[in-house]
């Protein structure tokens, strides 16, 4: 349940934006509340802030926290997926930085992905479970018809990169990779390499929800011959160049996906995921799952003797 903070009664948000924390701090954005949300999963990575920007409300979280207090591995991905379904989003977009795999992603270029790498080993990844089995399709782990949107926007606000259909490893961190296992992942054919991604986009098909990736380059990982490792200071100073550019592109894309409608299989992505006889779904797991997918948790009917 979400307890609405200051400011007033806002529209329904239906777009949900996940990024660092100054993300939403744009010229022109309108502060409407800030939420501090709990859900049955546990509190979120911070307060969602709501803001209007163009007409368009939109909810954002930090997904680190406010000043980047949280692990990659401490994330509490389930809450914060949750409290965004909960306050009524429908599509979202996050925003990560990321290390390159290819000589041709280079720092500051904007890339969409399309396919994941799951390497991660200590993140609960799914809302199922508890005596309630699920099992949700992934093989297009980002709503194509969202990354599609987010392409055209880059494109527009001609910022470098642009281009989609790239494979993306998400590792556990928090320290970054080997050389062997960056030459690894880019035997995979992978392009991209990042922390955060998910379990993010697990729940987020779980719940029903569209999102999809922006992912800003802040440096190659250390497969180059001859390459140095990875050199924070560097990172640091590509994130902000980077979160700077990213504030520009949000007035380009929110509107886009406001006018958007819901033609991809996301919405429905959870509707035959269940193999669990009902009568023998327990009402605590059954009340869990029901405040993030209504339509599919109401009561259990006894079974006719």
């Amino acid at each position: 349940m979400a307890k609405r903070g200051r400011v007033r009664p806002f529209p329904a948000v239906k777009i949900g934006v996940i990024g660092g924390s100054g993300l939403y701090e744009i010229p022109g954005a309108k502060r409407l509340a800030e939420i501090r949300a709990k859900t049955p999963w546990g509190a979120p990575s911070d307060a969602i802030a709501v803001v209007e920007l163009d007409g368009v409300p939109v909810a954002f979280l930090p997904r680190h926290g406010r000043g980047h207090s949280v692990l990659p591995s401490e994330v509490n991905g389930r809450a914060n997926l949750a409290a965004l379904k909960q306050l009524g989003v429908e599509q979202v977009v996050a925003f990560s930085a990321v290390g390159s795999l290819k000589e041709e992603l280079a720092p500051l270029d904007f890339v969409v992905p399309s396919q994941l790498i799951d390497r991660t080993r200590h993140r609960p990844d799914t809302y199922f479970g508890g005596g309630i089995v699920g099992h949700v399709a992934f093989a297009d782990p980002f709503c194509p018809r969202l990354a599609a949107q987010l392409e055209v926007a880059i494109r527009e606000a001609k910022l470098p990169g642009g281009r989609g259909g790239e494979t993306l490893v998400c590792m556990e961190g928090p320290q970054f990779s080997t050389r062997a296992e960056s030459q690894l992942y880019r035997s995979f054919g992978a392009g991209l390499i990042n922390m955060s991604a998910l379990p993010e986009a697990k729940l987020a098909r779980e719940a029903e929800l569209c999102y999809a990736l922006v992912c800003m380059v802040t440096d190659y990982d250390c497969w180059r011959d001859g390459g140095s490792d990875v050199d924070i200071q560097m990172v640091i100073g590509n994130l902000s160049r980077n979160a700077e550019r990213a504030r520009g592109l949000l007035p380009l894309l929110l509107p886009r996906i406001a006018a958007a409608t819901r033609t991809c299989g996301c919405p429905d992505a959870s509707r035959h995921a269940v193999i669990t006889a009902p009568e023998r779904q327990p009402a605590a797991t059954r009340a869990r799952l029901a405040s993030i997918l209504p339509r599919y948790f109401g009561p259990v009917r006894k079974p006719r003797r």
